[in-house]
């Protein structure tokens, strides 16, 4: 499992990356200098009549229509973006042939992830949710707020008894749903193996209108069938021993599993405009996620 110290020190990783350089910006307003992070975004707040001098790519065209004389929309400034995580650690995280359990890989992606928002100053919240503990929580900025999503994050990826639990995600999302506003990050980790119609809505209701960015775990045994021959393999309770078969028939169905899961999540990228990004179990989070820690760089999918 991960710990929760783990978890902790993951955020002197993510103070000393080039991804969060340089001084903090301390006023609100534009410069001539690019930021680590996103900057405020703008949020509509009227319409008026033009003055001279307004940006003519303002202009309200429907309005201007409708009246006969010259609109402009005014913005204001966001002065906040939530991150909201979405974090599968259901019984099928608990796998893994290589590295670490797909659910410690998780845990350590989301963590460098909730690190970045938070030294960035967005308020974090959102789903964690195991076989054995859950996690429902509003966002919030302060460190003790992001203390307590990191220590049930590391209390998630505890190996559990209950071989039977089923898939939540599309409980979470749902929650999600209905409490991320539009413009904020939504952050889904998981293995995505419990994509039904229920997922794949909430998953494209939410990247429609936030910005959503998908960290796809899996194992490299999951991608590729393993050589021919007998293995053994436990849940930590009970070992048996599977047979991998040579038949190329068997093989190629077992590839196709995974590929079609693939093509799923690209195609549900690519038509909301998220950002994948694959992540193996054998790989460490910090070389998946830098540069993409500042959630600046989006996998061509």
């Amino acid at each position: 499992m991960a710990s929760r110290d783990e978890l902790i020190a993951l955020g002197k990783r993510v103070g000393a990356s080039p991804a969060s350089g340089g001084p903090r910006v301390a006023t609100p307003l534009a410069g001539p200098h690019r930021s680590r992070f996103h900057g405020p975004g703008m949020e509509f707040a009227e319409v008026r009549a033009y003055q001279p001098g307004d940006d003519i790519r303002t202009i309200d065209w429907r309005v201007t229509a409708r009246t006969g004389r010259a609109h402009s929309k005014l913005f204001e400034a966001e002065r906040e973006r939530p991150a909201w995580f979405v974090v599968d650690l259901g019984q099928t995280m608990q796998f893994a042939t290589r590295g670490a359990f797909k659910s410690v890989a998780a845990a350590r992606a989301v963590s460098l992830m909730a690190w970045q928002a938070h030294l960035a100053g967005e308020p974090i919240g959102g789903s964690i949710r195991s076989p054995e503990s859950a996690l429902d929580l509003t966002t919030g900025r302060t460190r003790r707020h992001l203390m307590r999503f990191l220590d049930r994050l590391a209390s998630g990826t505890r190996l559990s008894q209950d071989a039977t639990s089923p898939s939540a995600l599309g409980e979470q999302l749902e929650w999600v749903r209905r409490r991320a506003r539009s413009g904020s990050r939504i952050i889904v980790a998981s293995d995505f193996y419990a994509l039904d119609d229920e997922v794949l809505r909430n998953l494209r209701s939410l990247a429609r209108r936030c910005e959503s960015t998908f960290v796809w775990i899996y194992d490299a045994l999951e991608a590729e069938a393993p050589p021919p021959g007998r293995y053994r393999v436990s849940d930590g309770r009970h070992t048996e021993s599977l047979v991998a078969k040579r038949a190329s028939a068997w093989r190629e169905r077992y590839r196709s599993e995974f590929e079609a899961r693939r093509r799923t999540l690209r195609k549900l990228a690519r038509d909301t405009h998220a950002t994948l990004i694959p992540m193996r179990t054998d790989e460490p989070a910090e070389k998946v996620l830098d540069p993409r820690l500042s959630g600046s760089v989006a996998e061509a999918v």
